[in-house]
């Protein structure tokens, strides 16, 4: 078993968007590893494996609008299973 979960991934689209406040955001509120948080002012891909995807989604959601979501079970893939 992988100590964090769930590969989350997805896209924020908004404006004014600052991805080292977000990325801060997200590594102090959130526990996990492996965070990306890569984009402009407009457009913020987030990448980071966590045990409460649900909430960096409900946290980004606030930013702007959220797509190409992506959560990934990484135990699951881990036993050959579809994530």
């Amino acid at each position: 078993m992988t100590e964090f979960r769930y590969d989350t991934q997805l896209l924020i689209e908004g404006h004014d968007l600052n991805e080292d406040a977000i990325f801060d955001y997200i590594s102090e509120n959130f526990k996990g590893d492996s965070l990306l948080a890569v984009g402009d002012d407009e457009l913020i891909k987030i990448h980071y494996h966590t045990n409460e995807p649900w909430d960096v989604l409900q946290y980004c959601a606030t930013l702007g609008e959220i797509y190409d979501i992506v959560v990934e079970d990484m135990d699951r893939q881990s036993r050959g299973l579809k994530g």
